[in-house]
């Protein structure tokens, strides 16, 4: 039995997960920005980390994650803003307000972040189980053919 496929697959979720969990935390720290419209980077918009089991090259510039196993192809993936608009708030005494004395905060739900981040690490705690079960069968495995 070849467990060099199931070692990939494990592999493979925990990279994803770390991802999701990586992509999380950086809306949450992002989630109280104000911008102002002649900042660079204008707006600020929330992150995801999409999966996709098509081939994905380097030359983008995301981060990707390619794993070819004997034929096997497992997801890759690669971080990317959402085309969600920004919250406006009325805050007259920023310094970045308009003319109107509005202000530009990232349109990120704080609860669906939190939620994100508790689902990733769950998932990443059953992708190492599933390797260290993987790991267990093959090393019996190999107690097994020792012994005769």
């Amino acid at each position: 039995m070849d467990y060099h496929n199931a070692f990939a697959i494990s592999a493979a979720g925990m990279g994803m997960e770390r991802a999701r969990y990586e992509v999380a935390a950086t809306n949450l720290a992002r989630a109280g920005t104000v911008s102002g419209r002649e900042q660079a980077g204008y707006p600020i918009r929330r992150l995801v980390a999409t999966a996709s089991s098509l081939g994905m090259d380097s030359s983008s510039g995301d981060v990707f994650l390619t794993m070819v196993s004997q034929g096997l192809a497992v997801p890759a993936y690669r971080t990317e803003a959402t085309a969600a608009e920004t919250r406006r708030v009325l805050d007259r005494g920023h310094p970045l307000a308009d003319t109107q004395g509005n202000i530009d905060q990232p349109d990120i739900d704080i609860a669906a972040e939190m939620m994100t981040l508790a689902t990733a690490v769950r998932i990443y705690e059953a992708n190492v189980a599933a390797l260290s079960a993987s790991r267990t069968m093959a090393m019996r495995a190999l107690d097994i053919g020792s012994s005769s």
